[in-house]
């Protein structure tokens, strides 16, 4: 495995070149945000202003894309079983528009109810609660998966208002 080293401030600094192959590196692994990119890369010891000329290049160039991250983001979690409200914090943090989130939320056309009462039966079994203390405990682990009120109502079997 090869070491991983900051770049060699005795050599001169960085070149444009050398930022650039880092960040394809780490773009090769895996979609990044900008954001979570340009961390990386400061972390590295580049300097502000060659990092953001190079993201602004393979932005361009289509190799860097806000959308593809959050789309593969949210399908990702989905797999996880995780809700809307959650997906939509992490993507937050990561940098990512409400207008980029709320795009990627919609384009994976999941059916939000549906999937909190299959997390719900994967956790607790196919028996709804028999008593309002256990579906008190239902509720909390729904919610700290990121589901909302009215998706959870529809995973627990209750009324859904139309």
């Amino acid at each position: 495995m090869r070491s991983r080293k900051k770049p060699d401030t005795e050599a001169g600094p960085p070149g444009p070149e050398e930022v650039r192959d880092h960040a394809l590196r780490l773009l090769a692994r895996r979609e990044h945000s900008t954001l979570e990119l340009e961390r990386k890369l400061l972390q590295r010891g580049y300097s502000p202003e060659l990092i953001e000329s190079t993201l602004s290049g393979l932005a361009a160039e289509g190799l860097l894309s806000e959308t593809r991250y959050a789309g593969e983001w949210v399908r990702s979690r989905i797999a996880r079983g995780q809700g809307p409200a959650k997906i939509r914090t992490e993507l937050r943090h990561r940098g990512l528009t409400d207008a980029q989130i709320r795009q990627a939320l919609a384009a994976a056309e999941v059916d939000w109810g549906r999937l909190a009462a299959e997390v719900r039966r994967k956790r607790f079994g196919a028996a709804l609660p028999a008593s309002l203390v256990e579906r008190a405990r239902q509720t909390r682990f729904l919610e700290a998966r990121g589901f909302t009120a009215e998706h959870i109502r529809q995973a627990l079997g209750g009324p859904s208002p139309e």
